[in-house]
């Protein structure tokens, strides 16, 4: 199993429990049906842009060790494990989009179109044509590619964020077709409905850390939806 993405696919938790993320509890369910190593590259803040370019600003924290931008990383692993990896799971794009958000005026930047352009340009121009290819023996698909959308952990303080999170979903959902296939996290957290009970148990947003990430629990629903959405 290799995952690949941001905080999220990490494990973060402000508490700094890392150990209780979406990737541990799916690990723990592919362990049934007979897989035997994870490799969990993700790294928190990573954006579109570093996950091709390197950069990423929290290269420490990082569980699987490795030089460089971690796409290529995982280009080289899935070369030297070929034929023996799947699924592969990425989430990636919050931090490209987060940056437009801002929560004391619940306004959205002017930017956000151009920044969400640049995404999809680099998902489906780069990060899932590379990771397809690498997932090839003789021509052949030999992994599965499982991208997940995004919740919105800031729906119940500026619910004029939900149409601009949804937006970005849809486009994660169309940069995806063809490459793989997405499971979806947002209506797994509730979906649209403002106010939404579930953002106080599976965030941190309601804690004394005012936090997007997930908590233990949140990350368990994040699990539950690739197990379901995969169906293993």
């Amino acid at each position: 199993y290799l995952a690949l993405g941001d905080s999220l696919a990490f494990s973060y938790q402000p508490d700094l429990d890392f150990i209780h993320g979406y990737v541990d509890d799916f690990f723990s369910n592919l362990k049934g049906h007979g897989l035997q190593q994870l490799a969990n590259m993700g790294c928190p803040g990573e954006t579109s842009a570093t996950m091709i370019n390197g950069g990423c600003p929290y290269p420490f924290l990082r569980k699987y060790p490795y030089i460089g931008a971690q796409l290529a990383a995982a280009v080289n692993y899935l070369h030297g494990h070929a034929g023996k990896v799947s699924p592969v799971t990425l989430d990636i794009g919050a931090n490209d989009l987060l940056p437009d958000i801002n929560t004391s005026s619940c306004t959205i930047s002017s930017t956000f179109s151009n920044d969400l352009a640049n995404l999809d340009a680099n998902l489906t121009g780069t990060i899932l044509p590379q990771l397809k290819a690498a997932l090839k023996v003789n021509n052949v698909v030999t992994g599965d590619l499982v991208m997940m959308n995004y919740y919105d952990p800031y729906q119940n303080i500026c619910p004029d964020t939900v149409p601009y999170i949804q937006q970005i979903n849809q486009h994660l959902a169309s940069d995806v077709s063809g490459y793989g296939i997405i499971v979806d996290v947002f209506n797994a957290f509730g979906g649209a409905h403002v106010p939404n009970k579930n953002i106080c148990t599976y965030t941190w947003m309601c804690s004394i850390f005012n936090d997007i990430h997930a908590t233990t629990r949140g990350y368990s629903v994040i699990a539950t939806t690739f197990e379901n959405g995969t169906g293993y």
